[in-house]
């Protein structure tokens, strides 16, 4: 992922899926099966793969608790 602060890489997970099932959800609330399958497929390219690869990893460690509280502060 390219250099960006921490608070703007976390930003980027409340930005809206511009496509698909899930278009205009925010990234970190789509379901953790989609973003399994995306996984397995292969995420686009750029900062909107990024931002599914990171919401991914957030969902598949169990850390949605804290990341949600954290983005919900920052974007309000």
């Amino acid at each position: 992922m390219e250099s960006l602060s921490d608070e703007r890489v976390l930003l980027t997970l409340a930005g809206k899926m511009p496509y698909g099932k899930y278009r205009g959800w925010r990234i970190i609330d789509i379901p953790e099966p989609y973003l399994v399958w995306m996984a397995r497929s292969g995420f686009p390219a750029g900062s909107l793969g990024q931002s599914l690869a990171l919401a991914y990893e957030i969902k598949l460690n169990g850390l949605e608790s804290i990341i949600i509280p954290i983005i919900n502060r920052m974007s309000a």
